[in-house]
């Protein structure tokens, strides 16, 4: 058994890692601020007497005994991390400048979960983790970007002059159950507007493209990414390679809820990547031949299941 702190836990992503870590036979402290966490997404692991649960701001300095640290805390969804700018850059940065203190105090192990979004919008495709990118330092989504591609910069110095046993994974779109239904993300979007009968909104021409991971993949390539031997710190790209259009999404998801919704187009945000796939070749040798293994439609089906639920609900308030 492992002591591990995961900071963001009661979040969309955290919230399956702590459970899966429990699951593992560990014992996890949850740190989250609830800002876009919520403590509805862990009450099921509450009463586990190796689980608690702590609100705490990863801004600020915390001081705990493990043996392994997640980093997950900071808001992912352009709704959420544009709300305020400077609030996200300083969870990203001050954020990691706390994490990795704990783990050059106690020689504990630590993974960063960084972001596809530090390639901006790439020009090479797919991405492979040497490609440098190409974001813009001044644009709506740099509190973002730059944030999570300094953190990088930090654990990789932590490791090179600390001896700080780091990781960092580059997130691509993760969708699955435990999404926010409001938090702008593309999946959930189209899946709450389908789920009222609304028309499905895309933006721009509906042909930029991104890749979708469903969250039990991602939650199993961090954990094997944070097993891994300590000479290896990657970047490593954790996304599933399959490339779909906002148009194949959205006819995906209006075929599958069987609603009458139709799709209308609105401008494109500024800066927002037009192709987005990542070259997981380096996960495949690294992650003991990591792959994802759940397909879109599947996926889909049980995110939609979810989101059903969640709107009964409210209805029912």
């Amino acid at each position: 058994m492992k002591r591990i702190l995961v900071t963001g836990g009661a979040g969309f992503i955290g919230s399956h890692l702590c459970e899966r870590l429990l699951a593992d036979g560990h014992e996890v402290i949850c740190l989250d601020n609830f800002f876009t966490g919520s403590k509805q997404k862990v009450v099921h692991l509450i009463d586990n007497p190796y689980f608690e649960l702590v609100r705490h701001d990863v801004t600020m300095p915390y001081y705990i005994e493990v043996d392994e640290i997640y980093n997950l805390a900071c808001p992912a969804s352009p709704v959420h991390y544009q709300h305020n700018p400077i609030k996200t850059i300083k969870t990203s940065v001050m954020g990691a400048i706390n994490v990795l203190g704990i783990a050059k105090r106690v020689k504990a192990k630590i993974l960063q979960a960084s972001t596809s979004e530090v390639y901006g919008d790439p020009l090479v495709h797919p991405q492979v983790e040497g490609y440098w990118g190409n974001v813009n330092p001044i644009g709506d989504r740099s509190c973002y970007d730059e944030g999570k591609r300094c953190a990088e910069s930090l654990f990789v110095n932590y490791h090179l002059k600390n001896n700080v046993k780091a990781k960092i994974i580059r997130i691509f779109n993760t969708y699955g159950p435990r999404m926010e239904p409001d938090d702008g993300r593309v999946v959930s979007n189209f899946i709450v507007q389908a789920l009222k009968g609304e028309n499905l909104t895309i933006y721009g021409d509906g042909n930029q493209t991104r890749s979708f991971q469903f969250v039990s993949d991602l939650v199993e390539g961090m954990v094997r990414m944070m097993g891994t031997g300590d000479d290896f710190i990657g970047p490593v790209n954790l996304g599933n390679p399959g490339e779909f259009s906002m148009l194949e999404l959205a006819n995906m998801i209006i075929k599958l809820t069987g609603t009458k919704s139709e799709i209308v187009h609105l401008p494109l945000p500024k800066d927002d990547p037009i192709r987005r796939k990542p070259d997981i070749s380096l996960a495949q040798e690294k992650l003991g031949g990591w792959n994802p293994s759940v397909q879109l439609e599947e996926g889909l089906k049980e995110t939609i299941t979810y989101f059903q639920g969640i709107l009964a609900e409210k209805n029912n308030d």
